[in-house]
């Protein structure tokens, strides 16, 4: 189960909407083995595509070694899909490679209301779980 804080909750489905037509990215850090996300990480979408993203490699090997540093991991891994359901597409599955981390999907098909569901990955199998939101 992923337990999230509203403010963080809130700012994923903000970038989400800030950036659609094209889909956004980003990070949630925490302390390693902790699984608890804390610090926010909003990312350049090297694609700048509606139907695909891509971590800049050099924006992510800076966030990937501030972690390090830090003494944290990525806890929430998270992008948006703009016209489909919040679910990993078969990319989104092939390029899951953080087996700790919760795969958090927005999607802001909908004006109105943003469908935010979260998923592990892991060898290819893929797993939703309970998304819990803390004040």
């Amino acid at each position: 189960m992923l337990t999230i804080s509203r403010d963080l909750h809130d700012k994923i489905v903000e970038h989400a909407r800030k950036d659609h037509p094209d889909e956004a990215c980003g990070v949630i850090a925490g302390p390693a083995g902790s699984d608890t996300p804390v610090r926010y990480i909003p990312m350049q979408n090297a694609e700048r595509s509606p139907t695909f993203y891509r971590f800049d490699s050099r924006e992510q090997l800076q966030v990937w070694r501030a972690m390090d540093d830090n003494d944290e991991e990525a806890v929430v891994i998270y992008h948006s899909h703009t016209a489909t359901e919040a679910y990993p597409s078969r990319t989104d599955i092939s390029y899951a490679s953080e087996p700790q981390a919760h795969y958090v999907l927005v999607s802001t098909r909908d004006e109105t209301e943003a469908e935010f569901r979260s998923y592990r990955i892991i060898d290819g199998q893929v797993t939703e779980e309970p998304v819990t939101i803390s004040e």
